[in-house]
């Protein structure tokens, strides 16, 4: 059965939360709105290479509003990417915009080409949830990647997150003769402990991507999530381990394959050790961060009993004890890295 049976609530961005944004350059004054996108009149399929059905929609403006959201999306990308400088920008135009229908927040994917060499960026405008701006900015903090996204008012605008998604890597790239079974397998684990420490759920095969970089003679992996909904919002703690999503069986059973529990054990921890050095170096935005978290309300109150007791089940530790809210609970689950002693 699956770990989430009913859609996730929305929560907006708290006073507390929009406070830290401003102090950290993260809520900027941006050129078009979530709202302005979804006043399209028709869509039109998106199909992959293969001639796949993605599940997003191409969506198309009236006329009398298209050249407006399109220079917008083109100023909107400049604000991401280069603080707004559009001079740079003159040669790139808005080439697509998608719609994902069929998800929760239905978020618009957008396509800029560059006029002068035919390459082309994605970024994407969604609403702005609380639990999603918190999940960013921790996946921002904690994990070896580096985030851009910006927020004004309701509206949410973030960067691509290059990477091979992680059921089109388990359908295609798992036979292949030049895959390194153990690089693989270590950084699934690695990634379950980013997860499990931050408390980011829904990381099943389609929420995440992997990343392949050539390095010598070897190959480098490394997975990133690419969805950040499920930022402590579930009341199982099993959600928050994506080695139990029946989606990521075929990589947790290569994980099983070619690697002893001691060695599993000894990844958890070296990852344990990486996130414990990313959070002291992030020392005090992470705790303004958190002790926002902490005041915010991100769940229903019986999902923060529910998780509290799994976590405090699983830890034996009484520091959950005390936790009255999810962001309480993730900062517990922090404190037992010890970063802040």
């Amino acid at each position: 059965m699956p770990m989430i049976s009913r859609k996730k609530q929305p929560y907006p961005i708290s006073d507390g939360l929009r406070a830290y944004l401003e102090e950290h350059r993260r809520e900027v004054p941006l050129p078009i709105r979530y709202e302005d996108l979804t006043y399209y009149g028709d869509t039109v399929p998106v199909y992959d290479k293969h001639g796949r059905d993605t599940l997003w929609e191409s969506v198309l403006y009236p006329a009398h509003e298209r050249r407006r959201i399109q220079r917008g999306l083109v100023d909107t990308y400049a604000t991401l990417r280069v603080t707004g400088e559009r001079s740079l920008m003159q040669h790139l135009v808005t080439d697509r915009v998608d719609v994902c229908s069929y998800g929760n927040t239905q978020p618009f994917r957008v396509r800029i080409l560059n006029t002068l060499n035919e390459n082309f960026d994605y970024f994407y405008v969604k609403r702005a949830d609380a639990s999603r701006v918190y999940g960013l900015e921790l996946e921002h903090m904690l994990s070896p990647n580096r985030l851009e996204f910006m927020t004004e008012g309701d509206t949410l605008v973030e960067s691509h997150i290059a990477g091979i998604p992680g059921d089109v890597f388990m359908r295609d790239y798992l036979e292949d003769k030049h895959l390194d079974e153990v690089r693989l397998a270590k950084e699934f684990v690695k990634f379950c402990e980013r997860c499990f420490i931050r408390l980011l759920g829904d990381m099943h095969a389609g929420n995440f991507v992997v990343d392949i970089t050539p390095d010598f003679d070897e190959t480098s992996y490394r997975l990133r999530a690419i969805d950040f909904d499920q930022q402590s919002y579930e009341d199982n703690i099993r959600v928050y381990q994506p080695n139990f999503y029946i989606e990521n069986n075929p990589i947790v059973f290569l994980g099983m394959k070619c690697m002893e529990p001691a060695t599993t054990r000894q990844y958890q921890q070296e990852e344990r050790s990486l996130i414990r050095h990313r959070a002291t170096s992030e020392r005090e935005a992470l705790r303004a961060l958190l002790d926002t978290m902490r005041l915010d309300e991100l769940a229903p109150d019986e999902h923060v009993a529910s998780l509290r007791e799994d976590l405090l089940e699983f830890y034996a530790d009484a520091r959950f004890e005390r936790c009255q809210t999810m962001g309480a609970l993730v900062d517990a689950s922090l404190s037992t890295l010890d970063w802040e002693t």
